[in-house]
Formats: structure tokens, sequence, C-alpha cells
């Protein structure tokens, strides 16, 4: 908590605060996110829509990582329409994202691995168990960024009397 603040550090605190939410850097992230979710989703449905032979549960795959990649398009098109791609919120949802996604993965290797009891089957379970685990303190230390970021404009609205 900041104690009585001049009026001239309280501004170069806000300058400070607008400047990190527009980086650059996060924009070539986002820029990078929306090539490879595009390019990903191109391939899929390209495979979806010129190899009609392949099995029902190949394609069910297939047609549940294209939904994901559309999603990972749409969010960062969402980002990057904004041009505030540090905004909490946008890693609020992303975080939101990523646990749906790693739990999708998560429950399809652990049923393989429970019907099929193969080893492989069985890796995979493991690793959508890690990746879960990452992805839900992703989404943890989003909401924390967000309260700690709530409780910072509260104290820079009660200094400036807001």
């Amino acid at each position: 908590m900041i104690t009585q603040s001049s009026p001239r550090s309280l501004d170069a605190e806000l300058r400070h605060l607008t400047t990190q939410a527009l980086s650059t850097r996060s924009r070539y992230g986002h820029v990078a996110l929306l090539l490879a979710a595009l390019m990903m989703s191109v391939l899929l449905g390209a495979l979806l829509a010129t190899e009609p032979a392949l099995p029902d549960r190949t394609q069910v795959a297939l047609a549940v990582m294209l939904g994901i990649g559309a999603s990972w398009v749409a969010y960062a098109t969402w980002v990057l329409r904004h041009r505030r791609p540090l905004l909490a919120n946008h890693r609020v949802v992303a975080g939101w994202m990523a646990v749906i996604f790693t739990a999708l993965f998560f429950a399809g290797a652990s049923a393989m691995a429970l019907t099929v009891g193969d080893p492989v089957f069985q890796a995979a379970a493991a690793m959508g168990a890690a990746m879960l685990a990452v992805a839900v303190a992703v989404l943890i230390r989003a909401y924390r960024n967000v309260a700690r970021l709530q409780a910072r404009r509260r104290e820079l609205e009660r200094q400036l009397g807001l």
C-alpha cells in the first residue's frame, strides 16, 4: 500500500502501469499464437475434408482439435482487436481455456489408458495430469493478478478521491 503519494509520483506510476498493459512483446506473442493456431486449424480442417475414410474415432479427435485451434484463433484475434494484450481479464480467459482443453486431453487419454491399458496411453494420461496441474496453476495466478490489480486500482482511486 502506498501512503500519501505526491501527484507527480502517482502520475508516474499510472504511466508505468499503462505502458505495461500495452506491451509490444505480448502483442507479438499473441500474433504468434494466432498464426500457429490458424495453421493448425487449417491443416486439421484440410485433413478432415480430404480424408473421409478415417476411422470415426480419429475424425472425432481431429474435430475436437480443430475446435480447440479455432478457439485459440478467436482468443488471439479478440486480444489483438482490443489492443490490450496484458489486461488481467485476457489472462483469466486464456487460463480457463487452457484448463478446459487440458482437462479434455486428460479425460481422453485417461479413458484410453483405462480401456486399452497400453503404456503409451498411461504415459499420455500422466502427461495430461501434469499439464492440467500447470494450467490450473496459471489460472490461479491469473485470478491472483486480477485481485492484486483491483486492490491497486481501489487504492489509486482512494488517493485520487474518486
